[in-house]
């Protein structure tokens, strides 16, 4: 009986030896195996990791057709996590290789990641007449299914969304819309991210501020260039897709008294050189793309200003990839100012009641892109009309 328990001790304590400290026996001899599907698709230069097992020690490269996207080395457990950029837009044929040995792993879409950008969005006045009327999601209706087959969508909210608060005194046009309205705006319209960097996101003052920031949260919204401090307005909204690190700034240059976020109040993110610069170096650090949106310009006017020119030229040269613009209420252009840099100068209108000459042209900016930047761009033209005239309407190509 002493005999077989001696026996039983001896034959734990080899086991012991060959387990490692992970608790999985090693992995045995034999090609490389893919444990993490492929993603659905990736914009060209996102990441991907992928995993799995191989023979202990072996290197273990993935490659696209003939192309080696990288290679690592099989760790002693036998396992390997390999970091990659996905190659050019196309289907490709992956491989892992190890040795001599080479295993299909399945076929991977690169494609653009598409952005679409729209102009002020205000759901008050007479948007918010208008949704009283024919519900939520009544503004939306021509434009919702372009911004869902969008990757990202953002846009300028250009009012307080709140039910609290009073007009802000000495104001001539105060905006506040209702809770539910940027809830369709959010989860029926496909918006993923708002600029609050205007003249009109304080119109009801600082409590209604903070109340438009927990609706766009609960909504799924990320916001952009408004927060509960300075340092929280300059903190970017981030959002991922395709393997890409999209990061989102946004900047009042039209500011009234009392809008500019503080230390320690709440507030929009000023259009200040000394700031606009150091924040987008920091984020373009950890960032594939960089969009920053501004607040500027002079209402009504169809081309850029001097101001609007000289804040453009900061924010590509310090890493920008895509800069766009809101505030005129109509239409300027597009210009592509650096290869794979693309400037909007004026959004426009989109969901804003449009009543003066020329602020009903609205459209939808659909911007693609890799890690290499712009790859591609074109503007879906769109109407205001409908309603109470705060309904933008896909005009047919």
């Amino acid at each position: 009986m002493r005999r077989r328990a001696l026996l039983v001790l001896a034959a734990l304590a080899l086991v012991a030896v060959w387990i490692p400290r992970g608790g999985r026996a090693p992995a045995q001899d034999g090609p490389p195996v893919l444990a993490s599907p492929l993603p659905a698709w990736l914009a060209p230069g996102g990441r991907l990791v992928l995993e799995g097992t191989a023979t202990p020690g072996a290197p273990v490269a993935v490659l696209a057709g003939e192309r080696r996207l990288g290679q690592t080395t099989a760790a002693g457990d036998g396992r390997f996590r390999l970091r990659v950029r996905a190659p050019r837009a196309g289907l490709h044929a992956l491989t892992l290789e190890s040795g001599t040995v080479l295993v299909d792993a399945g076929r991977l879409r690169v494609r653009p990641l598409v952005l679409a950008a729209v102009g002020d969005i205000n759901l008050g006045d007479r948007v918010g007449l208008a949704i009283s009327a024919y519900g939520a999601r009544y503004p939306w209706l021509s434009v919702a299914p372009v911004l869902n087959r969008a990757d990202l969508a953002v846009a300028n909210l250009e009012c307080a969304v709140s039910t609290r608060g009073a007009p802000v005194a000495g104001k001539r046009y105060t905006f506040r819309g209702r809770p539910s309205a940027l809830a369709a705006a959010g989860r029926f319209a496909g918006l993923d991210v708002v600029s609050l960097a205007n003249n009109h996101s304080l119109d009801y003052g600082r409590e209604a501020f903070i109340d438009t920031i927990r609706h766009a949260t609960r909504a799924g919204v990320s916001v952009a260039g408004g927060g509960s401090s300075l340092a929280a307005a300059r903190t970017p909204a981030v959002r991922e897709a395709g393997g890409l690190r999209v990061a989102f700034l946004a900047y009042s240059d039209v500011r009234p008294l009392g809008f500019d976020a503080g230390p320690g109040s709440a507030g929009t993110n000023p259009a200040f050189p000394h700031i606009v610069a150091p924040d987008v170096r920091r984020v373009r650090r950890a960032a594939d793309v960089v969009v920053v949106y501004f607040h500027w310009g002079e209402e009504r006017t169809v081309r850029p200003n001097g101001r609007q020119r000289a804040l453009a030229q900061l924010a590509l040269a310090s890493g920008a990839t895509v800069v766009l613009g809101a505030h005129p209420h109509v239409l300027q252009p597009l210009e592509r100012p650096r290869p794979r840099k693309l400037v909007a100068w004026s959004l426009g209108n989109f969901v804003f009641g449009a009543t003066s000459p020329g602020t009903q042209r609205s459209g939808i900016l659909l911007v693609r892109l890799g890690a290499t930047g712009v790859l591609a761009h074109g503007f879906r033209r769109a109407v205001i009309g409908g309603a109470y005239g705060v309904q933008p309407r896909l005009v047919r190509r």
